[in-house]
């Protein structure tokens, strides 16, 4: 998937580092004269590449999988649970109520389960560049790691204009920021501050974001707004998309993917890059690392929600707060996940996450093309739905079309993935 799913050696992201080539030493030296959480000794806080004897990590291609299958399969499933709990009572349609609205976003403040997977997925984008981009500059140097990024930023950034519709819209009608595109910049962003700051450097990049973009969206005002308005209606993210986004914009005058709030998501995949630096750290047991993952998962997101008092947590412009709750949960599973499968060695759990994982971006493509709800209502559709209702309940047909397109996309992400089909650029 541009190499963004599986962007580490070929062998693999890898858990247990050997030692660095000179070639390698200097994108990681700038590095440890900041990393001094563990050990203060800038001697051995150099990190190490990987060798091709360790073990990958299967958490980060699982969570990221994680991502991928509810971004695919969560609206649908939304609207199938939705239309079984209809007008029903008692326990399980109440569940299904109460799931169905976790699958779809919170209608603007708030946080619910769907606006939690694409700042997930850019958390763990975050995550790969501490494993692929040191090893891309020990084996070519860092003027070659610094042409990938900008060619794979490019590449995406055009798949992203392909999936809103390409060359089949005139312009203006190409939505020119979304969520491809989105993933684009931000991994643009993050790549070129891991290779030219040291983690000092990189934790006052992430803090000056967020307190930026913080003020940006309190003190300067909107015309014939004023300051400090976080509504649907008037904001300043929304006031800059207005005027200077050309192009298709999803809701008329705005973008949720829009330019200001392009900014904060960056910071998303920066506190993937601190996860990934724990990760890859020799000196930190594996239990540890689970421990400390998770342990600053809470204290983000209570950090986060603490700051939503003054700052909303809105997905649709990125909040500040929201990328402290969002972050945070990311982490929490990232280390919930390693402890399961990295360090207790259940893999097999997690095995259709680790499907999806290896090949995010295509199936997201390929849902997007061709759709696997589209050709599961093909198979079950028409009379066969019909017949379901009648014999089961209203809106069982819309479940089991549902079920299908799942199974339809579990089948071609294992396909993929045992026949080593990647997409990469």
């Amino acid at each position: 998937m541009v190499d963004l799913a599986r962007d580490g050696d070929e062998t693999g992201w890898r858990s247990n580092p050997g030692t660095v080539p000179a070639a390698g030493r200097t994108a990681y030296a700038r590095l440890s004269r900041g990393w001094a959480i563990f050990d203060t000794d800038r001697a051995t806080a150099l990190p190490a590449a990987p060798d091709a004897a360790a073990e990958r990590v299967a958490s980060v291609d699982a969570v990221r999988g994680f991502a991928m299958f509810f971004i695919v399969a969560g609206d649908a499933l939304a609207w199938a649970l939705h239309d079984m709990a209809l007008g029903r009572e008692g326990p399980l349609s109440a569940v299904a109520r109460f799931v169905s609205i976790q699958l779809q976003h919170a209608p603007w403040e708030g946080f619910r389960f769907y606006d939690f997977l694409f700042p997930l997925f850019l958390f763990v984008i975050g995550v790969s560049i501490v494993f692929s981009l040191p090893r891309l500059v020990e084996r070519e140097g860092e003027w070659v790691a610094h042409k990938r990024v900008l060619r794979r930023s490019f590449l995406l950034f055009v798949l992203g204009l392909i999936y809103y519709g390409g060359a089949g819209n005139l312009w203006p009608d190409v939505r020119l920021l979304g969520v491809l595109q989105r993933i684009a910049l931000c991994y643009l962003f993050a790549s070129l501050l891991f290779l030219h700051l040291n983690v000092r450097g990189l934790i006052v990049a992430f803090a000056s974001i967020l307190i930026g973009y913080w003020a940006l969206m309190t003190f300067v005002p909107v015309p014939e707004v004023g300051a400090g308005s976080f509504t649907r209606e008037a904001n300043l993210a929304r006031w800059i998309d207005a005027q200077y986004l050309p192009g298709l914009r999803l809701y008329g005058e705005w973008d949720p993917e829009g330019l200001l709030s392009t900014l904060p998501a960056a910071g998303t995949c920066l506190l993937g890059v601190f996860a990934g630096l724990l990760l890859r750290d020799t000196r930190v047991e594996p239990m540890q690392k689970a421990l400390w993952l998770m342990g600053a998962g809470v204290v983000l997101v209570e950090a986060g929600y603490l700051w939503g008092l003054q700052f909303p947590v809105i997905k649709y412009i990125w909040t500040s707060s929201f990328v402290l709750v969002a972050g945070g949960y990311s982490v929490l599973l990232l280390g919930m996940s390693y402890l399961l499968l990295d360090v207790c060695g259940r893999k097999a759990l997690a095995a259709v996450f680790l499907w999806f994982g290896a090949n995010a971006i295509l199936l997201y493509m390929v849902n997007n093309m061709v759709g696997f709800q589209n050709v599961a209502y093909k198979l079950v559709g028409g009379d066969i739905a019909r017949f379901i209702d009648a014999q089961l309940t209203k809106g069982a047909a819309s479940f089991v079309n549902v079920t299908v397109g799942i199974a339809l996309a579990i089948l071609l992400a294992r396909y993929f993935y045992r026949r080593k089909i990647f997409l990469r650029v």
